[in-house]
């Protein structure tokens, strides 16, 4: 403002910078070590709201901290430039978008399991889906295949791309585990990934019929959902993942150590997902005895 005050009225200045005149006037007239010690006292005020939000606040929410409360006074702006001049920045991005193929012609399926998220035995319903899981490395990609009779995790996969390969592996890695018979039923949404030509030949493969949700109702897929939710609410939360790596090292115990051995399920009986199927198989073997 300082430097245009002799090109535009010093009132169509503070506007734009939404400040008050009289604030401006006081700002000039304060000596030069005032002024280093106020913007050094909002940089540690800046700092701090950051870190107390634990990297979540952006400028505006940072500024909303300090305007009630410290005595500081000062515009969005002005944090919005220091933030960036000591590389702060909050930690919420926009909405992930997975990369897609715009050459791939979609293969979409009608949706057969039409939220009957309920199977008589094991393997007769999967559901399948991809989330992602930041580390100071970049993205980490984790597809699941999830059996709906028990809720079990027979199928995984991560990889830092988030393509028809990552999808294909955690299927493949389910059916190697499970060897189900065929017209086993497979759900997931309309991602790239499972619309691909590469998907639906392993599908073809071993006889799957495929399902997948309405574009863009997650309501379809919703035990899938609740999964991904339970992962980051219960195990990802509060955790920065150094390298991809470490993310994968604990999304295994995760998957492998505790949600399926361990963890209650209160749609089981409050069962893991393992005893359920233990009691589900030692029940059969004693019917046909």
């Amino acid at each position: 403002m300082r430097s245009q005050r002799d090109k535009y009225p010093i009132r169509l200045l503070c506007r734009v910078a939404m400040v008050s005149p009289s604030g401006f006037y006081s700002w000039l007239k304060a000596p030069e070590d005032a002024l280093m010690s106020r913007s050094e006292s909002l940089r540690k005020a800046i700092r701090f709201y950051h870190q107390r939000s634990s990297g979540v606040y952006g400028y505006r929410k940072i500024h909303k901290d300090i305007i009630e409360e410290t005595t500081l006074r000062c515009c969005r702006e002005t944090v919005r430039r220091a933030m960036k001049s000591d590389g702060l920045r909050s930690k919420v991005t926009r909405k992930h978008r997975y990369p897609a193929n715009i050459e791939q012609i979609p293969r979409a399926a009608p949706n057969v399991l039409a939220r009957d998220f309920t199977a008589a035995t094991p393997d007769q319903k999967w559901t399948a889906d991809i989330t992602y899981l930041w580390t100071n490395e970049g993205w980490l990609y984790l597809a699941v295949v999830l059996d709906l009779f028990s809720r079990r995790v027979v199928g995984w996969a991560m990889s830092e791309r988030a393509d028809a390969h990552l999808a294909c592996q955690a299927l493949e890695a389910a059916i190697q585990l499970r060897r189900p018979g065929l017209g086993l039923l497979h759900h997931s949404d309309q991602g790239c990934q499972y619309t691909s030509g590469a998907f639906s030949a392993v599908l073809d493969q071993y006889g799957i019929v495929c399902s997948m949700s309405r574009r863009g109702n997650c309501w379809d897929n919703a035990v899938t959902e609740s999964f991904f939710s339970k992962l980051k609410r219960e195990w990802v939360r509060g955790k920065r993942y150094r390298t991809r790596n470490d993310a994968r090292q604990d999304i295994f115990l995760y998957l492998e150590a505790f949600y399926n051995r361990k963890r209650r399920h209160a749609f089981l009986g409050y069962q893991s997902p393992e005893a359920f199927e233990q009691l589900f198989y030692q029940a059969k073997q004693k019917q046909a005895a």
